[in-house]
């Protein structure tokens, strides 16, 4: 499996034609076809079989997860069988590192990436997952998008996708892989909600400014207090960073848009004018019910 981070890229042909998504609460499986909406399936995960993280094992019963990603991708997988993979924010490390420089050459610029590494990831980087994309470079200083996933997680991961009969080609977390479905171009504020990891960024045009993942509390009142704080931490950092207070939030996760809204309540008032599902709603292309605001990270994934 190849960890990708071409989420600004218009190049879509290193993706496969399918893609999925694991959630605590379901899998999203997703086929692009000519000139049409992607064509889409969901498939419900009991409660607590998939809890995201980055040790231990992320997956209490993997013949489950094995069979709910069979159910949802032979739905819609056609002859596909190669597919990009979106997994949870939880489960990765993604962090923004400024270099003075760095070599040309990929195999010459890794290890200097893993050696940066070294001191900010909490487990091991040898054997890790990692890629990494340059975002900025300007005289003297590089700006640059890190990903690294440990391995027993990856192949954790890898491992329920090969058990359901398919081939992971290409490996996106969620926040990364929902970026890539937003259409505007102008400076945004995003929340992705998956399971209870939480996700903000931001992002200006072809560069991801911020990006942070904080897991919630079990009880409703702590996740919309941990929310309403993180939303608000993250809209200052966009009106210092841009001059401006943000005046749309796109949100992706369980619920949608309303949803959301619902969840921060009367902060939605406080520098934020309206909150916007990052993919809209849409019936078009599913082949079973679909919750709602849960298909940006597929929809990303297929992105052209």
């Amino acid at each position: 499996m190849a960890l990708s981070l071409r989420i600004f890229s218009s190049d879509s042909s290193l993706r496969p034609a399918l893609a999925c998504e694991i959630t605590p609460d379901g899998v999203i499986a997703a086929r692009q076809t000519a000139g049409q909406q992607p064509v889409m399936a969901f498939a419900a995960l009991p409660a607590g079989v998939v809890q995201p993280g980055l040790s231990g094992a992320n997956f209490i019963d993997t013949s489950v997860v094995s069979s709910v990603l069979r159910n949802a991708l032979d739905e819609v997988s056609a002859r596909e069988k190669s597919l990009t993979l979106v997994v949870p924010d939880a489960a990765v490390r993604v962090l923004i590192l400024d270099f003075d420089s760095l070599p040309s050459k990929a195999q010459d610029a890794m290890p200097i990436v893993r050696f940066r590494l070294r001191k900010l990831a909490p487990f091991d980087v040898e054997n890790a997952a990692v890629s990494y994309q340059i975002m900025r470079q300007e005289s003297g200083q590089m700006r640059v998008l890190v990903t690294v996933m440990p391995a027993e997680i990856r192949a954790e991961y890898e491992g329920v996708v090969r058990a359901a009969g398919y081939e992971p080609g290409v490996l996106l977390p969620s926040m990364l892989a929902s970026l890539a479905a937003l259409r505007s171009s102008e400076a945004a504020l995003i929340v992705n909600r998956n399971g209870l990891s939480l996700t903000t960024a931001i992002t200006n045009g072809d560069e991801l400014l911020l990006h942070r993942t904080l897991e919630l509390p079990l009880s409703e009142a702590g996740q919309r207090e941990e929310t309403t704080q993180a939303v608000s931490v993250a809209s200052a950092y966009f009106e210092d960073t841009m001059h401006a207070a943000p005046n749309v939030l796109y949100y992706a996760g369980p619920g949608g848009a309303e949803a959301f809204v619902s969840t921060l309540g009367a902060e939605t008032e406080d520098g934020l004018r309206m909150v916007r599902d990052l993919v809209p709603v849409t019936e078009t292309g599913a082949v079973s019910a679909m919750p709602k605001g849960m298909t940006a990270g597929v929809m990303g994934a297929l992105a052209s």
